[in-house]
């Protein structure tokens, strides 16, 4: 499904231009974002992205791949993701698993969730 590729690079453009109002348009209001040390509701995470907390500087991708499932659509990215995360940059190598699920068609993010890699 292409369209969920269009839709995660919205929500990637949007982290990386810290653009939390284009992204409540995109995200489920009962997402959750599962980083390396906490969990977040969306808003919890609308106000880190707000606050500056972190800071998504670049992002290389390696490889996507698409599972769907009756209503829900999981995106599995493996990235190189360079952030500032509390005024340190840390660079990571992560695979993104981004959940959506279909409300009347239309794809909205449901979790954001990063695992470490180790090569």
């Amino acid at each position: 499904m292409e369209k969920v590729i269009e839709i995660s690079d919205k929500i990637w453009q949007a982290l990386k231009e810290a653009n939390a109002d284009k992204l409540m348009d995109l995200v489920h209001s009962n997402a959750v974002f599962v980083h390396m040390g906490v969990t977040l509701t969306r808003d919890e995470e609308m106000d880190v992205l707000k606050a500056g907390k972190i800071i998504y500087k670049d992002v290389s991708f390696k490889e996507k791949s698409i599972h769907e499932f009756d209503t829900l659509v999981v995106l599995l990215n493996q990235v190189k993701l360079t952030a500032i995360v509390d005024g340190n940059e840390v660079i990571n190598p992560f695979v993104v698993t981004e959940v959506y699920t279909k409300i009347n068609e239309k794809l909205k993010l449901a979790s954001f969730s990063y695992t470490k890699i180790n090569y």
